[in-house]
């Protein structure tokens, strides 16, 4: 908005300030913050005037007592509202990635929103229908794989080389594509194209096949991470703050992708448009680090499902549009180990049930929890339980397993972006 006010506006002193990426981005991020904190104090005030608080939290995992019930949850509201208001006042609103992002944002959003209402007002703790879910990531995978499949913006270009001839700087770039290429990390001068997988459809047919492959595989990343945020989100500050480390190396990737001098040294796809994504990206950095203003430890606000999922969505599509969805395993590291400790831990919980004996591979699912579970505590409501990792009987405070949680994100998200060089 103010970005497309002040670029008619260009003879006033300093309105070029704002076709400077890295000035755009800078005062996003800090608006998305500061409109996080001051919303998040009068939505607190609100949701406990109207007695909106969570009623899921189990009492009896903690063991320094920490209440959880009566806390005010939906809080994802907060952290969307900072994401929508920096980004519609400092994006470029005619940029295609950034009205994916603003449609992702809302989409889901609305979901997260759904879920939380059902589980509140309705008092029914499995929310909305799961397949409602599903459908609501299929139509958000649909909308963003068919507007890189179709709109005449969605290029790149999978070469680009720069030069300096008498101080001018020299682009030389291959043709502008449209492509399912995708980087893969750690190797040089070798991107993947999904439609090669279906070679032998013939020529003309795998490159269909490559795009509806395509759309499955942003319908599984935004399933995945969103569940990913949602399972992490149990700790105070602990989704908000490994999710803000993770924007900040996608913001870092998206400036490396939309600046060609960049992505000529880093060896990486040129994606013109995603310097928007960097705007964006900062938007959502910010908001998240206002609403730990709130959510940090002792919590005074939850994110509900109405964050989670939009968290898991944004931090999923920016992740497709820059073709560097294989780096998310690796930035989200947390959230993949929090998801596949839940999968182990019900499956083979599950195996041995069905031979009469209780086996459990941690002492309590998700991950996080089971730092701060004792066996005593499993063996109490379950005497005849097998633990297989019972690791150490030391039991951590919440906080502690937040900072370690949000220390090994840190180092996670520097490895994937050390992987531009050591390929």
């Amino acid at each position: 908005m103010l970005y497309e006010l002040f670029t008619h506006l260009d003879y006033l002193p300093g309105a070029r300030l704002m076709t400077y990426i890295s000035f755009r981005a800078i005062v996003a991020a800090v608006i998305g913050l500061v409109t996080s904190i001051w919303l998040g104090k009068y939505f607190i005030a609100l949701l406990r005037k109207k007695h909106i608080s969570e009623t899921q939290r189990d009492e009896k995992i903690d063991p320094f007592n920490v209440a959880k019930k009566g806390v005010p949850t939906m809080g994802g509201l907060v952290i969307i509202a900072g994401i929508l208001v920096a980004s519609l006042l400092f994006g470029k609103l005619t940029n295609i990635y950034m009205i994916l992002m603003i449609i992702t944002t809302l989409l889901l959003g609305l979901l997260g929103f759904a879920d939380d209402y059902i589980k509140t007002f309705r008092h029914n703790k499995d929310g909305l229908n799961g397949w409602i879910k599903i459908g609501g990531q299929v139509l958000l995978g649909l909308i963003v794989g068919l507007t890189l499949r179709y709109s005449p913006e969605a290029v790149m270009n999978e070469t680009v080389h720069t030069r300096v001839e008498n101080n001018i700087t020299i682009v030389e770039k291959s043709p502008e594509v449209k492509s399912t290429r995708t980087t893969i990390p750690f190797f040089k001068n070798h991107n993947l194209n999904y439609a090669d997988l279906f070679s032998w459809l013939g020529e003309e047919n795998k490159y269909r096949a490559g795009w509806v492959f395509f759309v499955l595989l942003i319908v599984i990343v935004v399933a995945a991470v969103s569940n990913g945020a949602n399972l992490n989100d149990g700790m105070d500050g602990m989704c908000a703050g490994n999710s803000a480390l993770i924007g900040i190396a996608l913001l870092a990737l998206a400036y490396v992708s939309g600046n060609y001098v960049f992505a000529d040294y880093f060896d990486v796809m040129y994606i013109p448009g995603t310097q928007e994504l960097v705007v964006f990206l900062a938007a959502f950095v910010g908001a998240l680090v206002g609403f730990l203003w709130w959510n940090g430890f002792p919590a005074q606000i939850f994110m509900g499902d109405t964050g989670s999922l939009t968290i898991g969505g944004i931090i999923g599509v920016s992740a497709v549009i820059m073709h560097k969805e294989l780096l998310l395993p690796i930035i989200c590291g947390i959230f993949l180990m929090e998801s596949v400790s839940v999968i182990l831990q019900t499956q083979v919980y599950k195996f041995y049930k069905k031979r009469g004996k209780h086996v459990r591979v941690w002492k309590r699912a998700p991950l996080h929890d089971h730092f701060r579970t004792s066996v005593e505590q499993v063996i109490k409501n379950d005497p005849t339980c097998r633990i297989l990792l019972r690791g150490s009987n030391e039991l951590h405070h919440e906080t502690k397993i937040v900072l370690r949680f949000c220390i090994i994100t840190l180092i996670l998200a520097a490895f994937a972006l050390l992987t531009l060089k050591i390929r």
